[in-house]
């Protein structure tokens, strides 16, 4: 299992790296203001820290529960992914309808356009990220 600052490190440096990159990015392709974009982008970005951090943990400990270990196969990094980008959708939908003054299928669209860029960019950075800072192996914890 990882610590406490290795999931920390992971958490931040994924945000700070995704945000450098969405903003500009998604302004242009949704027409909206830079300020704009940014600020929402910043403000789901930070949700999506502290449930980077919990989906995290909570994936590991089923992981480590269900097989004694928490290393992850293509397949479940697919699973992975999804199920993280799926439920951030969920919880950042009425942020962005609210915040760009659209409706909750344009905020939609939106946030499925963002699902699929971070689930792409969660699926690279994570594999990058255990390939540079590989997971321990773990003892079986049994419940």
């Amino acid at each position: 299992m990882r610590s406490t600052a290795d999931r920390i490190r992971h958490a931040i440096s994924f945000e700070f790296i995704g945000i450098l990159i969405v903003t500009p990015l998604f302004a242009w392709a949704f027409d909206h203001p830079m300020g704009d974009m940014g600020v929402l982008v910043v403000l789901g970005a930070t949700a999506a820290t502290a449930w980077n951090y919990l989906f995290n943990l909570g994936f590991d400990h089923v992981l480590n529960w269900r097989r004694g270990d928490v290393r992850k196969s293509l397949p479940l990094r697919v699973v992975h992914a999804v199920l993280f980008e799926a439920t951030l959708l969920a919880l950042l939908l009425p942020l962005f309808a609210w915040w760009l003054n659209v409706s909750l299928l344009a905020a939609l669209l939106m946030e499925i356009s963002f699902a699929a860029f971070y689930m792409v960019y969660a699926f690279v950075f994570t594999w990058g990220y255990d390939s540079l800072f590989p997971p321990q192996r773990s003892q079986r914890v049994s419940a």
